[in-house]
């Protein structure tokens, strides 16, 4: 099962300052690391950017946030777009706390600092120093680039270079329609306060939808999905209330390719629900099991 959460490039449009913008998106990638998706995916709003916080500044972030805490300082050094970095929620995703010496093993992040010679390297993984691992025989790996290592003991340690994707939380950047296209999407969700609303019966038929994988996309401060894609509020209701019955022909216009349009928090009794409130609100059901 693949979890792919869409944000846009403006989700920070409304931050009076770095530090509001920073502890923000420090929330949503958190939301996303406690529901285990898989893929955050920051996908361009450019007429809802401000200019202070474009799609650069927030992907920065939360690919920040997303790196181990013992790789930042080596991964990113000082960069501007990183000055309240301090305010980020730690995620202490599961896949990165490692294990004792009598555990079943983790997957981790590592950095490659040294290329020795006979197919060796030495990894930084955030053990007390770097550690020496073969490279196995068809994976090339370069000085600086991260590594997925599977540690099955610390005392002593034992470790070994995996030929695979690394573990924990992947920030990308890529167009909406490119990310709904993609082969293991699932179930394609628009989070919209117009969509249909999550009831139970709907939740248990969603429980089993969602098993092979899905994709949920979100708007931003006060620019929801129709607004960000032109689409009409009404068109969104009509197609949901043809869907209901029975037409699957009805669409709203520009639709990049939603197989549903979902409000999961129905009675909201604020004028604004925040997007990484919409997180939590929407991730919490749709992560429930049958």
């Amino acid at each position: 099962m693949t979890v792919s959460v869409l944000v846009p490039s403006s989700l920070s449009r409304e931050a009076e300052d770095k530090r509001e913008a920073t502890r923000k998106l420090g929330y949503v990638a958190r939301a996303a690391t406690i529901f285990r998706a898989d893929r955050l995916i920051v996908y361009p709003d450019r007429d809802g950017e401000t200019g202070r916080f474009d799609g650069g500044f927030v992907s920065t972030v939360l690919r920040y946030a997303a790196t181990p805490p013992y790789l930042r300082n080596e991964a990113w050094g000082m960069r501007d777009e990183l000055e309240y970095a301090g305010v980020l929620p730690p995620l202490r995703a599961m896949s990165q706390t490692g294990s004792e010496s009598n555990g079943s093993g983790s997957s981790r992040q590592g950095i490659v600092t040294e290329v020795g010679p006979e197919g060796r390297v030495r990894v930084n993984c955030g053990l007390q120093h770097p550690i020496s691992l073969n490279v196995p025989p068809a994976m090339e790996v370069e000085e600086g680039e991260r590594v997925t290592v599977r540690i099955s003991s610390r005392r002593p340690v034992r470790a070994k270079l995996e030929d695979g994707p690394l573990p924990g939380l992947s920030v990308e950047r890529t167009d909406l329609s490119a990310a709904l296209g993609r082969e293991d999407a699932g179930v394609c969700i628009a989070a919209s306060r117009f969509g249909e609303h999550l009831t139970v019966g709907r939740l248990e038929t969603l429980a089993g939808r969602v098993r092979d994988g899905m994709t949920v996309a979100f708007g931003a401060p006060e620019r929801g999905l129709p607004d960000i894609l032109g689409i009409e509020a009404s068109a969104v209701t009509a197609a949901q209330d043809a869907d209901d019955d029975g037409d699957d022909g009805v669409e709203p216009t520009a639709d990049p390719g939603f197989d549903l349009w979902l409000n999961t928090v129905p009675d909201q009794g604020s004028e604004v629900v925040r997007t990484e409130e919409a997180l939590f609100a929407t991730l919490a059901p749709l992560s429930l099991r049958e």
